[in-house]
């Protein structure tokens, strides 16, 4: 082979092509290095820097830092891939006869989501206005190069922002699951992502927002200075989702047959258990966008670091809590309340985990984990179907979780910036030495949330209800919501002849409720198991 090439190279036109790429490949390194080189004196000079005497300086809205710019967009990709997980879990722990309308409804949520964010949601958020809304910024109209001084591109933050609203969205649908109507669904949803959320977010992170800034007097003089704070949405997020959730399920009522525990029933058994609990993992690995890159920066590597560290400490510890809360009474290890239990220690560290230690977030966790558990048995025994756990997930928790920044925060980690961490600005709590300054903070915050989000969303889904917009007809949910609402069923199965099928029963316990073995299922429900063949 050797003496084969050789012989080759013996040869004109071989000698000539490999020249030519040869010296091909030397131009292309050295024009490389040109370009290195080239871009290099230009940042580093004053070709590329604003000196004084020039006529404009360079304004820091103008400024983009490319490492921000793609820690932020890199998060809000994760955050986006959040709506498979809520997919799955709502699919999975809802009934097979309404799946392909959980389906549906978070797709068409995400797409309307984008549109009013882009047009309204977003400018009522993060514009310049005053304490109560923002007003710049419709249709991303006037934007400059980069959000404030954060130095992350301005469209990159409003994907990522996006994403958030995205997630506040379709949290709501998970109480609202089987009885809602499409056309519901969307009316509730346009005034959830256009006008709730980024209105609520704006008093709390947008510029000027009287909640980030305990503005109002005789609040900071209650507070001794401090000011709300939410790292990554306990609140704004989780805890505003959870009560528009609550609000749709009380204007919606139960589903048909629905029985409660003290009636002698119980939760309707999920469908499929192997989807659900898929969905609940992808949610937390969408997490480690939705906290982590909350930072905006990617300079503050130890703040990234322990973010991501107390985030999986405290899901972990949730996780473990609530199944061993529930087996006394179930004598079962519940797949259900693993996965929603570990959905609530996260949703509980979303607030405080810049500003808490490993220990602290293992604690927050573990709280997190009874508070599900006893979340689902308030609402059992108030009559309140919540079919996914919406409301005791994302707003019990979401409550603890605000709380425990008064309690938990340890005051040495200050806050992050976009060139790495401000150590002038402190967060502490109870059990650090804070008083309860801090506490005091957070639970206006948080009671804000609960009554004012409360009580418009009250407002909003009886006004639809009042119109028989919000809830599908009795015979609709009998037939059941895929068929009657949108034409097919999510599983086509094949029935052989002289073969009856038969409901399954249900099991003994449904994410942590003990039931009796021959717990009522109505009679349109789930995947159909053979029976003994009929004798013809």
């Amino acid at each position: 082979m050797i003496r084969t090439r050789i012989a080759r190279l013996r040869e004109r036109d071989t000698r000539k092509l490999v020249a030519v790429l040869l010296g091909g490949k030397m131009l292309g390194v050295l024009g490389a290095l040109a370009l290195i080189k080239g871009v290099g004196w230009y940042f580093g000079s004053s070709a590329g820097a604003a000196v004084p005497g020039q006529a404009a300086a360079t304004k820091a809205t103008d400024l983009i830092n490319p490492i921000n710019t793609m820690w932020v967009l890199i998060a809000a990709f994760l955050v986006f891939f959040m709506q498979a997980g809520f997919m799955a879990l709502e699919a999975g722990f809802a009934r097979s006869r309404e799946t392909v309308n959980v389906l549906l409804e978070c797709i068409f949520d995400t797409c309307l989501c984008g549109i009013l964010y882009w047009a309204i949601g977003f400018a009522f958020q993060f514009g310049a206005g005053n304490g109560l809304i923002g007003s710049q910024y419709f249709f991303l109209g006037g934007a400059p190069a980069t959000y404030g001084t954060t130095g992350v591109a301005f469209l990159a933050f409003w994907l990522f922002q996006l994403a958030f609203a995205d997630a506040a969205s379709t949290i709501t649908s998970g109480a609202m699951v089987g009885r809602t109507s499409f056309k519901g669904d969307i009316l509730y949803s346009i005034t959830v992502s256009g006008f709730i959320y980024p209105i609520f977010g704006h008093w709390v992170w947008g510029p000027g927002g009287w909640l980030g800034n305990m503005t109002p007097g005789f609040l900071n003089s209650f507070t001794n200075g401090a000011v709300f704070r939410d790292f990554a949405g306990s609140t704004v997020v989780h805890t505003v989702g959870g009560m528009i959730a609550l609000a749709g399920a009380i204007a919606l009522g139960p589903r048909i047959g629905r029985k409660f525990k003290r009636d002698g029933g119980g939760p309707m058994p999920a469908h499929d258990l192997t989807i659900g609990a898929l969905g609940g993992i992808l949610l937390w690995f969408g997490w480690y966008g939705f906290n982590p890159g909350s930072t905006l920066s990617a300079l503050d590597f130890q703040g990234i670091g322990r973010v991501a560290t107390n985030t999986t400490l405290a899901a972990s510890a949730a996780g473990l809590v609530a199944v061993a809360f529930v087996y006394p009474r179930s004598k079962t290890w519940d797949i259900g309340m693993s996965v929603n239990g570990f959905l609530g220690g996260l949703v509980a560290i979303t607030a405080p985990v810049y500003w808490v230690s490993p220990t602290g977030a293992v604690l927050i966790g573990a709280i997190a984990g009874v508070v599900v558990p006893l979340g689902v048995d308030l609402l059992e025994y108030l009559r309140i179907d919540d079919p996914i756990g919406a409301v005791t997930v994302h707003a019990f928790a979401g409550i603890w979780g605000t709380l425990s920044v008064g309690l938990f925060a340890t005051g040495q980690f200050g806050v992050p910036t976009p060139t790495g961490v401000d150590a002038s600005t402190t967060v502490r709590g109870l059990f650090f030495g804070g008083g309860l300054s801090q506490l005091k903070a957070q639970f206006i915050g948080s009671l804000t949330a609960v009554v004012v989000v409360t009580g418009v969303a009250l407002a909003v889904m009886y006004v639809i209800n009042a119109g028989r917009l919000l809830r599908i007809s009795a015979d609709g949910e009998l037939e059941g919501m895929d068929l009657h609402e949108h034409g097919t069923p999510a599983y086509h199965m094949e029935f052989g002849q002289g073969v009856s099928y038969t409901t399954p029963i249900g099991s003994s316990s449904i994410r942590g409720l003990d039931l009796p073995k021959s717990a009522e299922v109505d009679g349109h429900d789930e995947r159909m198991q053979p029976a003994e063949p009929e004798k013809v």
